[in-house]
């Protein structure tokens, strides 16, 4: 009876093994191995369309993917704040994020800095205030009394960066500003200045040229009125729980890209699913932590007093 139960125990236990089935495989690309995607998560960069932000970024993972035999699935946050929390949720091993976005996740432990794109030497872009061509506005003290449109409160070049501008005229977006107006993306900025819905709209130049090129903004419509300081390129970031050799794997070779054999130049994208250089791995992150010193001052009780001005405004 004894033996008899032994191998009842014995025909369940392996019942039990086989149905949970083998370990997940690892994304090593090897042989025949099957592989795990590794999880691409993209902040929304096309006017807040999956499709278009995709579309700017597939090339490149697909180019990586040839270079290193990884899978990857790539997908599109419906916001700044949902790559974030995706990210720090452990629902992304890779994220591409804006520069701010970026420190708040690497800032709550979720995140480190894969690569930042490079073009003409440059790993820096540049954020603008915009006017219509018609508008009486010459100066960005001129703004007081006027109504402003901004992108989300994670954003460097359509939010933090425009505000800075209007903090070196001494203007205070709270008191000095007659209506805030605030998106998930540039472009609808862009158009609801170009539909005379405000006086003027923070975005990055980036996504003003991008726009133009797509058909969605006429340029004769718009005068940029100021410009801000360079900002370092919206980063590549890993997840930190990612096994160390993946991430040696993905640096190596996202550094030499640009000159891998069998990958066309063309492929290499990034913001704005503009083609660039390369993608530079080893970056000074200082030179990122230094380029914020002067958008420090949109901390969280700005950030939320800022929401509830913009949320007053659309009643």
């Amino acid at each position: 009876m004894a033996n008899r139960l032994r191998l009842w125990l014995l025909a369940f236990c392996m019942a039990v093994l086989a149905a949970c089935g083998s370990p997940p495989a690892s994304n090593s690309g090897s042989g025949n191995t099957p592989v795990q995607p590794l999880r691409v998560l993209l902040i929304p960069a096309d006017g807040g369309t999956e499709d278009g932000t995709k579309a700017d970024f597939k090339p490149l993972f697909d180019a990586l993917s040839h270079a290193t035999g990884l899978v990857f699935d790539v997908r599109v946050g419906q916001s700044y704040a949902a790559v974030i929390e995706g990210m720090c949720a452990g629902h992304a091993d890779i994220a591409w994020f804006g520069p701010v976005s970026y420190i708040e996740a690497r800032d709550r432990g979720c995140a480190e800095l894969l690569a930042i794109e490079e073009t003409a030497g440059s790993t820096t872009y540049y954020a603008g205030l915009f006017v219509r061509a018609s508008s009486d506005i010459q100066t960005v003290s001129q703004l007081s009394g006027r109504t402003l449109a901004l992108g989300s409160s994670h954003s460097a070049s359509s939010f933090a960066y425009p505000l800075a501008l209007l903090k070196a005229e001494n203007i205070d977006p709270l008191t000095d500003l007659k209506a805030l107006r605030l998106n998930e993306s540039h472009t609808q900025s862009l158009m609801a200045l170009q539909s005379g819905d405000v006086d003027a709209a923070g975005a990055s130049l980036t996504s003003f040229e991008r726009a133009l090129n797509q058909g969605g903004l006429d340029a004769s419509n718009f005068r940029i009125l100021a410009r801000s300081d360079s900002i370092p390129n919206p980063p590549l970031a890993v997840s930190r729980k990612l096994p160390e050799d993946v991430k040696a794997t993905l640096r190596e070779a996202l550094g030499k890209l640009h000159e891998t054999a069998g990958v066309d130049p063309a492929t290499i994208r990034g913001y704005g699913g503009k083609r660039v250089d390369r993608y530079v791995t080893q970056f000074d992150e200082a030179e990122i932590d230094e380029a914020f010193e002067a958008v420090a001052f949109v901390d969280d009780d700005l950030k939320a007093a800022l929401l509830r001005k913009a949320s007053g405004a659309k009643k």
